[in-house]
């Protein structure tokens, strides 16, 4: 190409071009591209060095090839140059097209710059037209731009020096050179863009190689975890079914793993848990519960719930997992047992019978409305309350016109104090809210059988038990309670309590009866416990003495027994010392 003359161009020059061109899309990696970039400068365009420097991401550029000179290469290639530097030389000298040409008259001044160069010997040029060795040519490498824009973002530049014929480039020359440097930077992005989908392919196989190993670790954690594991749908028409469980949670319910993806945890739960794995499952947690095996047995279990997302937008699935708990929670209730019954005897315990005898008592006897005093307080308070939430002026109790007169609060019917302000003698449910809900207990009154039926409390004490303990010692006389506590238990109903107060002191707590049948209740149990009772291979007996009190509401647990027990003492001292014991 140097030796020829424009306009005329050899076929051979254009084939030769066109093979460098063809040569730089041929490359396999960014840094083959630009290294044949540089080569196919010196082979096609007719250059005896050429070096591409290429835009870094922090916008300065890097010598990334060189070629026609070893000892420049190695000088210069990786070195950087800032891209002010750069800027500056692209706007300096001669613009030939895309191409900017500065004389050697102009670049003295660039001598001291950052930008990494080389100098070469050379004579003055003798024409005009002569490559002096301190001229410069660039040709800058855009990306290619946009419909209706010329060039794109700056990628490089294309340096190039010492033509072998001497003489600076003419028309074709600097056609040729800006084509070449339009396709070198048309190849520069698309080793670029290979460059990053290999990069983003390489990325996406590991993930997909961690995806999978996360997999198959969960899959193995799931499958092989000791205790029960299931996964459920959350939301739509299937919300709960069970999807996948592993072989320990079949094994815990009796179940293969074909059924169980038949049930959601609402089908399998006891019904008075429901509610328990309802709240649970909503947004996920812990809750202990029953779950039913296939022998239709319970099982008590802790589940554990995790609410988790297949994908960004994906749906979600419920993570359980079930711990068999069935030895802790009979651990618990044998503890609860223990806590409140009585070690010898296995019967509910002093503790144990004031719990239950107050759950059925409440502060207010039922037949006994309030008094004035009562009636004044409630009112008072209710109208303070009203008050603090703004339903009425402060200081008011009640509602009421300027003449006194109510506005109907109450039924209409208003007491006044002693300033003529209404009240209502009778509040509403407001004022004894805490009674509505409660059936109260009442006794029967006088010392005949009226037929009223209340809760019974029949309070009983062993004659002769000590002189038991005395002679024979305190084996036989536990020998003799636990017996007196079978013969008690099985004298009452189911729904009755027999309790050990402690000692040798039992009370039975029987509801629905009235006087006469309290009284036979108590004689039907003296006579159970009367027959000689064996003990180590002899035969003892113990009497009993009962006292009978009722237990009505307006009564505490302790007045009760304490009524019960004075009943059991006079009863006791009734009856001749000789008498008190069957034999």
């Amino acid at each position: 190409m140097e030796t020829e003359s424009e306009p005329y161009v050899r076929l051979a020059t254009l084939r030769q071009l066109h093979t460098v061109m063809a040569d730089m899309n041929t490359a396999r990696s960014l840094a083959d591209t630009l290294q044949t970039v540089a080569d196919g400068v010196v082979t096609g365009l007719g250059y005896e060095l050429a070096c591409v420097n290429l835009v870094r991401p922090d916008g300065d550029l890097v010598c990334a090839a060189f070629a026609g000179n070893s000892a420049a290469e190695a000088l210069i290639t990786g070195r950087v140059g800032s891209r002010a530097s750069w800027d500056r030389r692209l706007t300096m000298g001669e613009a030939w097209g895309d191409l900017r040409f500065i004389p050697h008259t102009e670049g003295w001044v660039l001598d001291e710059d950052d930008v990494p160069q080389w100098y070469t010997d050379g004579p003055e040029p003798r024409f005009e037209d002569e490559w002096h060795p301190a001229d410069r040519l660039f040709a800058p490498m855009y990306t290619p731009g946009v419909s209706g824009n010329g060039c794109g973002e700056l990628i490089g530049v294309l340096s190039v020096d010492r033509p072998r014929n001497g003489r600076r480039p003419g028309a074709w020359g600097r056609e040729a050179l800006q084509m070449y440097a339009f396709q070198g930077a048309i190849a520069i992005s698309n080793a670029r863009l290979r460059a990053n989908m290999q990069r983003a392919l390489v990325r996406l196989e590991r993930e997909q190689q961690a995806l999978r190993a996360s997999e198959e670790s969960f899959r193995q954690a799931f499958e092989y975890a000791p205790s029960g594991m299931a996964i459920a749908e959350m939301g739509g028409d299937q919300h709960g079914r069970i999807l996948r469980t592993n072989d320990a949670l079949c094994r815990l319910l009796g179940r293969p793993a074909s059924a169980m993806r038949r049930y959601s945890f609402s089908d399998l739960v006891h019904p008075e848990d429901i509610g328990t794995l309802l709240r649970t499952s909503a947004e996920g947690g812990r809750a202990e519960l029953r779950l039913c095996r296939r022998d239709n047995t319970y099982v008590w279990v802790s589940l554990r719930n995790s609410v988790v997302a297949d994908a960004a937008d994906g749906p979600r699935f419920l993570l359980t997992h079930v711990e068999d708990i069935e030895d802790r929670k009979r651990r618990e209730l044998q503890l609860a047992h223990r806590a409140s019954h009585d070690s010898l005897t296995g019967l509910p315990n002093s503790a144990e019978l004031r719990s239950r005898l107050s759950s059925r008592l409440c502060q207010r006897p039922l037949a006994l409305p309030p008094g004035a005093i009562e009636s004044l307080d409630a009112a008072y308070t209710h109208g303070q309350q009203q008050a603090a939430m703004g339903a009425l002026p402060s200081g008011e109790l009640g509602p009421y016109d300027g003449n006194g007169n109510g506005d109907g609060h109450g039924g209409g019917q208003l007491a006044y104090d002693g300033n003529g302000h209404g009240f209502d003698p009778w509040p509403s449910s407001e004022a004894y809210d805490a009674f509505d809900h409660h059936v109260h207990t009442i006794a029967p009154e006088g010392e005949t059988d009226d037929g009223t039926k209340g809760l019974a409390v029949l309070f009983c004490d062993l004659d002769g038990f000590k002189s038991i303990n005395d002679r024979f010692g305190h084996n036989a006389g536990d020998a003799v309670l636990i017996e007196v506590a079978r013969r008690l238990t099985h004298g009452v109903r189911d729904g009755d309590t027999v309790a050990r107060l402690g000692g040798d002191e039992f009370v039975v707590l029987a509801d629905g009866l009235g006087r006469a049948d309290a009284q036979d209740l108590a004689v039907r149990l003296r006579n159970a416990i009367i027959p000689p009772i064996r003990v180590d291979g002899r035969a003892v007996r113990v009497g009993a003495s009962f006292g009978i009190g009722w237990a009505h509401c307006g009564m505490t647990a302790d007045e009760v027994l304490k009524s019960a027990d004075e009943r059991m003492y006079i009863e006791k001292r009734s009856r001749p010392k000789a008498h008190r014991r069957a034999g």
